[in-house]
């Protein structure tokens, strides 16, 4: 496996491809799921050469397929796996766990194996983070781009729906993170018991 090779190229694609309204998936967010895919793993112990090469190789490839499609973005980057990664001298073998893994990034998410479950973290990881906000609002924006969302009452809606709803997987992002993403979702669920009134005078 040439994993710098490989990650120089995906980097550059997505450099130069991803659509400049990707507000919350642009290049910033692999790097940011990649580093913390990479600092999970080694806080869950995993230290076998091979394995952190296919999940660094999967962190960077989980979301290539915006370069493509928006909806159904995971097979994408699966195809785009298995079309560039032989060319970096990875084998059959290694190219379908990283499409497993990929594949398991997909919301509901189902985690088949520890990697999977480390690369599911990373990717959702800023629920419980202290910058939730402002990468809450990328996502926003970019679902408003796109109008696959209304307004701001729906989008305050589907966050509680999908906070109420996800969990994490790993015992070490359950002590970082799940006490801070309750804690989004409670004040979510406040705004939501108070939001104003529709202004039937208008």
């Amino acid at each position: 496996m040439n994993i710098q090779a490989a990650e120089n190229f995906i980097v550059n694609e997505l450099r130069r491809g991803l659509s400049p309204t990707l507000y919350y998936h642009g290049l910033h967010h692999t790097l940011d799921v990649t580093e913390v895919a990479m600092e999970l793993a080694a806080a869950e112990g995993i230290t076998d050469p091979e394995a952190l090469a296919l999940l660094r190789t999967a962190a960077l490839y989980h979301d290539a397929g915006f370069l493509h499609s928006y909806q159904g973005h995971e097979d994408q980057g699966c195809a785009l796996a298995r079309a560039t990664l032989p060319d970096f001298a990875y084998s059959p073998e290694q190219i379908a766990q990283i499409c497993d893994l990929i594949t398991a990034t997909k919301y509901p998410q189902e985690p088949g194996s520890p990697l999977a479950e480390i690369l599911c973290d990373a990717d959702l990881d800023y629920l419980g983070r202290p910058d939730f906000v402002p990468i809450s609002t990328s996502l926003f924006d970019e679902l408003m781009a796109r109008q696959l969302i209304a307004d701001e009452h729906a989008w305050f809606q589907l966050q509680a729906r999908f906070l109420a709803g996800h969990h994490f997987w790993t015992r070490t992002t359950i002590a970082r993170r799940a006490a801070p993403k309750q804690a989004r979702l409670d004040h979510i669920l406040a705004l939501l018991a108070n939001w104003p009134a529709p202004d039937k005078t208008a």
